[in-house]
């Protein structure tokens, strides 16, 4: 079979047979997703509109909840999970090449590790990355979600997290669902406050990432700890 026999927006799955996974669109990619379009589009036709609805961008279209993804005619329930499970796995692969990473050398590279966690929420959690010596990956972890007060971020648990992995230092995180990297009062209190526990216990925090989609903010890089 040739793929110029095909119906180039109706058959996405035996065009990534005969031609390949890069050889399809993003819409083409989705639309396997899906499955089926509407009765006035193609599954291809629908995924265009939505992905134009998104400007085309698969973080912006990650942000998008069950319900507005139901918006769309021809997306019911089933399909907007669909979407959403697809999406969450990238999520999850790009977290695991990220953290096959062994070293952490700047504020950049810890940026990358926690970008797959943390770029795409609508609320705010708090990460932690735990290294040695060397700066070497130990462990990464979620710590809390809903904010980074001081009671939503148990220092005591940061550091006995510290200790059951022998780390000796702490790149922690969090992110700013509204896109503005200024840290507020409660982020640099809890800088200060696990930077002088840290002090303490002979673990250091090396660094504090507050991210939004694209960018981050380094306590470090600004002279903050």
């Amino acid at each position: 079979m040739s793929i110029k026999f095909l119906a180039e927006d109706d058959r996405p799955r035996e065009k990534f047979l005969l031609k390949g996974r890069n050889a399809l669109s993003d819409a083409e990619l989705l639309a396997i997703i899906i499955g089926s379009g509407n009765r006035d589009e193609s599954a291809v036709d629908l995924c265009r509109r939505i992905l134009k609805s998104v400007d085309n961008n698969w973080h912006n279209l990650s942000q998008l909840t069950i319900k507005d993804l139901m918006r769309f005619s021809g997306i019911g329930e089933a399909k907007a999970v669909s979407i959403a499970a697809a999406l969450e796995i990238g999520r999850r692969r790009a977290a695991q090449e990220v953290a096959d990473r062994k070293r952490i050398g700047s504020s950049a590279e810890a940026f990358q590790i926690f970008k797959p966690h943390l770029s795409d929420l609508q609320t705010e959690e708090v990460w932690a990355v735990f290294v040695n010596q060397s700066n070497k990956v130990l462990h990464l972890s979620k710590m809390t979600s809903g904010g980074i007060t001081a009671s939503m971020v148990d220092v005591r648990t940061l550091f006995k997290t510290a200790l059951e992995h022998f780390a000796t230092g702490i790149f922690l995180a969090h992110n700013h669902p509204s896109g503005n990297l200024r840290p507020s009062e409660d982020d640099r209190r809890i800088t200060k406050q696990v930077s002088e526990a840290g002090k303490i216990m002979n673990i250091i925090l090396i660094d504090h990432l507050i991210l939004n989609q694209t960018s981050y903010f380094s306590f470090a890089d600004e002279g903050l700890l």
